[in-house]
């Protein structure tokens, strides 16, 4: 018997690589530490409220769509990924709002009214970002980068895109109003990166949002994880819950096996980690050379933010709210200079509030609303901050700004709520720092400098998920599954 395929951890990227093995042939494990599959996209359950613990914003239903068709299946028989219209709606506090969407003469009007010449600046914004999401995301996004040699080959399109320079430099230089700068430049802050920082490639996330639109599971996040999870078993493939991985055994430069927790030793013919990549290298191969090396030279590496987030049910659906809604505060520069370079929590916050119910009223008992709102906050190699007092005091100030501003009576209203801090990312998700993201998008760390994914020392251990190549969010670990899958699968197929 042929030994199998193990993938460690069933987020987003391990599931999408698991599915891809499965349906080549090759018998593939998933060992899952958690109770539940999803990873950061675990389900919350309560009083009949369900929150989605993480990513909640869908935008390339393409690369979810092309795993079922390969297994000669259905995407609609597992799950309905309905439209989210607008696809986000931006407020400031001067009470200015911005509802960002599909219709090109809906944001022209809405651009035109906050500064007339930036019509014609968003319009070259656009066309510059279509040209950075054809080179870097249809092109780029799931082509491994094993050699310098492949970094070389792409460093002309990457100049000619001047991806040297940060997302919001590039913003600025097609568009004026201020507002506006923030509408188009926030959107890397959804993978971890500064956008003062961040390379301009990212600018490819409002192309593809455009390009397909922003959806929503029926059911939420977790009934795609949970269809993604029945398509993988559909097709033979075996999932562990409760199974936490504990060491990579090697023989020399190869991997022989993982020992568990509970003492169990499976053989495998190759091993991906879709774990955080610092824990991968130092806990679970930190015995051998090879992992005590990279996870020394990979906590040397700038690693991005984390989150603040808080889960709330309500007895009242606010349905004057959009599903997705970004609250800028009264300071953008200086206050995304605090969440990635201060050693303190800033006094101001900007929030990111996800009101499911607006879309799919199912995800809370009848008349009520499921709700969860997020504050960016330092990691705490940034910020070593004590989350225990820390998060309790940051709670009652956003539930004190979200009544004032958005939820009118949310106090009065609230029937359970639950805080996940940077402590419960390094704890429960074994985050290095308590990152969110894992290593932060600079151009520096993407790409060819990004963790390979498949390790160049070790042959048969392969990466996938938000620490390798191309990086967070849901199309990037999607993309990191298919650039690990086309490795392995030439590796291992009989």
């Amino acid at each position: 018997m042929m030994s199998k395929a193990i993938v460690i951890g069933s987020g987003f990227g391990g599931l999408a690589l698991a599915i891809r093995l499965q349906a080549a042939g090759i018998p593939t494990l998933i060992l899952e530490q958690r109770d539940k599959p999803g990873g950061r996209a675990y389900v919350y359950q309560d009083q009949g409220f369900t929150f989605d613990a993480g990513p909640t914003v869908i935008t390339d239903p393409s690369a979810i769509e092309e795993l079922f068709t390969l297994a000669g299946k259905r995407l609609d028989d597992y799950v309905e990924l309905m439209p989210v219209t607008p696809f986000y709606r931006l407020c400031w506090e001067s009470g200015k709002v911005f509802d960002y969407d599909n219709d090109q003469a809906h944001l022209e009007e809405q651009i035109g009214q906050f500064n007339p010449a930036d019509v014609e600046g968003y319009r070259r914004f656009l066309d510059y970002s279509q040209a950075v999401f054809k080179e870097g995301y249809l092109k780029l996004g799931t082509v491994p980068f094993l050699s310098f040699r492949d970094m070389v080959r792409a460093g002309p399109q990457l100049a000619r895109l001047q991806a040297w320079r940060s997302v919001y430099s590039m913003v600025a230089k097609f568009v004026e109003d201020d507002h506006l700068r923030q509408a188009f430049s926030f959107h890397s802050l959804l993978v971890g990166g500064n956008p003062f920082a961040t390379s301009s490639i990212y600018t490819l996330i409002h192309a593809l949002e455009r390009e397909w639109g922003v959806w929503f599971p029926r059911g939420g996040t977790g009934a795609l994880v949970q269809g993604m999870v029945k398509l993988f078993k559909d097709l033979g493939g075996e999932i562990e819950f409760n199974a936490e991985v504990t060491q990579l055994e090697a023989e020399g430069n190869t991997l022989k096996a993982v020992k568990l927790a509970d003492g169990r030793r499976i053989d495998a013919s190759a091993v991906a980690s879709n774990a955080d990549v610092v824990h991968t290298y130092e806990k679970l191969l930190g015995h051998h050379p090879v992992g005590a090396k990279r996870s020394t030279s990979l906590k040397r590496k700038r690693m991005s933010n984390s989150l603040f987030v808080l889960y709330f049910g309500l007895d009242h659906h606010h349905e004057q709210l959009a599903h997705h809604t970004v609250c800028f505060g009264p300071r953008y520069k200086e206050l995304i200079d605090d969440i990635f370079n201060s050693d303190a929590l800033a006094e101001d916050f900007s929030l990111y509030l996800h009101a499911p119910c607006v879309t799919d009223p199912s995800l809370a008992p009848p008349g009520c609303g499921s709700y969860y709102v997020l504050a960016p906050v330092p990691h705490l190699g940034t910020a070593d901050l004590d989350w225990e007092v820390e998060g309790p005091r940051l709670r009652e100030r956003i539930f004190d700004y979200l009544e004032a501003h958005y939820m009118p009576g949310l106090r009065d209203q609230l029937v359970t709520h639950r805080m996940f801090t940077p402590f419960d990312f390094r704890d429960q998700l074994g985050a290095h720092q308590g990152s969110a993201f894992s290593i932060e998008p600079i151009l520096t760390q993407s790409a060819w400098f990004r963790p390979h994914n498949r390790d160049s020392r070790i042959a048969n251990l392969y990466l996938v998920g938000a620490g390798t190549h191309p990086g967070a969010g849901v199309p990037g670990v999607i993309g990191s599954a298919k650039a690990t899958a086309g490795l392995m699968v030439e590796q291992l197929s009989p």
